[in-house]
Formats: C-alpha cells, sequence, structure tokens
C-alpha cells in the first residue's frame, strides 16, 4: 500500500469544502493534550459512523490521527494559534479522509516518509501514515498554514 504523496494539483477537496460535506470538523490546542484529544474524537466519530472502536478501520484511523497532529503539535505549532481537524466518510470509495490543519506555513511535510534509523527514538511517523494510508499529502491553508492529509481505507461498518 505504499504510494507515497500527492500534492495539491491532484488532491481531492479540503477543509473550505467541509459545510458542503457536513464533515465533522474540530479545533484542538496545539499540545500532547489536545493531539490525544483530536484522536480520541476521531475515533468517537468512527464510532458514530458503524466502525466499533477495536475495528481495523478505527484502529487505523487513530493510529494515523495521532501522528498527524503529533506533527502538526511539534513541528507546526504558532504561538496563538491551534490546529484542527475534520474527518470525511466516503463510504463509496471505503475511505476516511483525514485532514490536520496547522498554522505553519513554511514547515512543510517531505514528499516522501524519511528513512529512519533502526536505533532512532522517532521519526517513523510518515512511514506509518504512508502504510495505513490509500494516499496522503498536504495543501497549502488559507490565510495561513497548511492542512496534511490521509485517506485510509475502510472495512464495511458493522
Amino acid at each position: 500500500m505504499l504510494t507515497g504523496t500527492t500534492t495539491s494539483d491532484d488532491e481531492p477537496p479540503t477543509e473550505a469544502d467541509a459545510a458542503d460535506t457536513g464533515a465533522p470538523t474540530a479545533p484542538f490546542a496545539s499540545s500532547p493534550r489536545g493531539a490525544r484529544f483530536a484522536r480520541r474524537l476521531a475515533v468517537r466519530w468512527m464510532e458514530d459512523w458503524g466502525y466499533p472502536p477495536e475495528s481495523d478501520a478505527s484502529c487505523a484511523v487513530a493510529l494515523v490521527v495521532g501522528e498527524l497532529t503529533a506533527n502538526a503539535v511539534r513541528h507546526g505549532h504558532v504561538p496563538g494559534h491551534g490546529c484542527r481537524i475534520r474527518l470525511g466518510l466516503d463510504e463509496g470509495a471505503g475511505l476516511v479522509r483525514i485532514e490536520v490543519c496547522d498554522a505553519a506555513a513554511a514547515k512543510r511535510p517531505p514528499a516522501a516518509p524519511p528513512p529512519t534509523c533502526p536505533e532512532g527514538e522517532s521519526g517513523r511517523g510518515l512511514l506509518l501514515v504512508d502504510v495505513l494510508a490509500a494516499r496522503w499529502g498536504w495543501t497549502p491553508r488559507r490565510p495561513v498554514g497548511k492542512t496534511v492529509w490521509a485517506e485510509v481505507p475502510t472495512e464495511p461498518a458493522t
């Protein structure tokens, strides 16, 4: 499932379309506690859509949300600005789209997961996202910041 990333040229609609789709969206503090809140909220949204917390789809979404929100907190923190999460379910395509927005436009994710050292304590987050997501990438966010997104496949809801 290693597919690499895409950029804004081939990327589907982003948070600007949230009002049109009714996708759940919420702000979260740019802190480790805020990232945990966003992950728990994503699991709750998945449960509302019929994917129990122990399902493969919910677990995959929780892991991807955890990585993207942790990266937003660690690399996208701008004092005085929070972050935002949005999830969208496309049952026809069998995908959950995750969007995490932060205010740091200049700090962009790499085009591909960076190589990691087996002994390293960090640096595996985007590799995990790359494995779990059908595709992922980022787009600029207006008026400030960026949106990092990933599309995670789902199995049928129970």
